[in-house]
């Protein structure tokens, strides 16, 4: 049985995306023109998304569905 899609909104995607080139998160907010805090409240709720400890753990299950 494969797991469910997981669906991400287009900031939630984007910061992914941001986070898989390798990027910071203050190298992320000044890209994206938000705060650190906000993108800091974004990782973790994208962490709880993909059900991942880690942000490497993170993109691999996103890169695996394709995502990224």
């Amino acid at each position: 049985m494969e797991p469910t899609p997981i669906r991400l909104s287009p900031k939630e995607l984007q910061i992914l995306q941001l986070l898989a080139d390798g990027l910071k998160s203050p190298e992320i907010a000044e890209k994206m023109c938000l705060s650190l805090p906000t993108i800091k409240w974004y990782r973790k709720k994208l962490r709880a998304k993909f059900e991942a400890n880690t942000s490497v753990e993170m993109v691999r299950k996103a890169m695996k569905q394709g995502l990224i």
